[in-house]
């Protein structure tokens, strides 16, 4: 999965600076006023500096239950940490990204085109959501069937010739086989890996668009403080990444290269745009209607993950409703992690 979101990641950074260069209308062109191109330079190089640092601390923390037993998926203080983080990524979803695309596809530069006609923003983010919806369940009723199988195959009859074995030799032949059917919680980890694997892809699209335009501009008044604002905003979305991970249980290889991925994909972003930003134009019709449907589809996923897979997922638990102070708790994370991520609106 991680290779298929890095494919689309490519593509997303092949085809988007062809669609953004210059096409618009005079009426909208951009004011010049305030752009010194070294100096958004050196502060583009700062900012990649920083949101590398701190979405790798932001994914890597929730990887620290390996050493910390309180930061270990069975916790209190992870589900609080988890909590924190979908109200992050919630707020990511409502608050930053699906304003951004509504204000893309209303910009006066679309002159033309059913854009001003018809709310497509939030068409594509219900869109967006409903897709997710359907390749959860599918993904998951999968491997559900696959495990189930796998099962029934190792709980087969045993064949004449294993009959003939000793009573001894016939239980540690079964105990072997028991090692390929499907644990206990297998259908829980399943859940957890079809969760972190989609959570990743609307987290990566998102990523890669904010760095683009962060990249593009060459303007320190724009660009200095989108710095703190997007470390900020990357690491709190790693926290939140990097708890379903962990979840997850991937093998460490996995578990680097997500982590990895997510972590580059920001300033990757900001790459590209630095490269093109002597033909990108923000204004372009091509590249508001662009960037309006993906951030838009972007929205819909992490609205969708957050209150679904994340929040709903935990705050059902029996072992959280049956005890009102881990409630509490865990509601007030939540509420401070939408919070926090709303704040950063101001600056990014």
């Amino acid at each position: 999965m991680a290779s298929r979101v890095l494919a689309v990641l490519c593509l997303l950074a092949t085809v988007l600076p062809a669609l953004a260069v210059t096409d618009r209308d005079d009426d909208c062109a951009a004011d010049n006023a305030g752009r010194d191109k070294p100096q958004a330079l050196r502060l583009k190089i700062i900012a990649v500096a920083c949101i590398l640092v701190g979405s790798a601390i932001g994914a890597g923390v929730p990887s620290l239950g390996r050493r910390f037993p309180a930061l270990r998926p069975d916790t209190d203080l992870f589900l609080a940490l988890k909590a924190f983080a979908g109200g992050v990524i919630l707020a990511t979803g409502l608050v930053h990204i699906l304003p951004a695309a509504f204000d893309a596809l209303g910009s006066p530069c679309l002159v033309r085109g059913p854009w001003k006609r018809f709310p497509f923003a939030g068409l594509v983010a219900m869109l967006a959501a409903i897709a997710t919806l359907i390749v959860d369940t599918v993904a998951t009723g999968y491997f559900h069937r696959t495990n189930a199988k796998r099962a029934a195959a190792v709980t087969d009859e045993p064949t004449p010739g294993d009959l003939e074995t000793s009573s001894d030799d016939h239980h540690g032949h079964a105990h072997g086989m028991s090692v390929l059917a499907a644990p206990p919680d297998d259908d829980e980890l399943v859940r957890h890996r079809v969760i972190s694997q989609v959570l990743e892809l609307g987290v990566v699209v998102h990523s890669l668009i904010i760095g683009m335009s962060l990249g593009a501009s060459d303007f320190p008044s724009t660009v200095r403080p989108l710095v703190p604002a997007l470390t900020f905003h990357q690491l709190f979305e790693g926290i939140g990444l990097g708890g379903c991970i962990v979840q997850a249980k991937f093998r460490l290889k996995s578990v680097v290269a997500m982590a990895l991925l997510f972590s580059l994909t920001t300033p990757v972003g900001i790459g590209v745009g630095i490269a093109i930003s002597s033909v990108y134009d923000e204004t372009s019709p091509t590249a508001l209607v662009v960037q309006g449907l993906l951030e838009a589809a972007a929205a819909g996923i992490l609205v969708y993950m957050a209150l679904v897979d994340i929040l709903a997922e935990d705050f059902t638990k029996p072992r959280v409703q049956s005890r009102a102070r881990l409630q509490l708790g865990l509601n007030v994370s939540l509420l401070l992690g939408a919070g926090l991520m709303s704040l950063l609106a101001i600056w990014a």
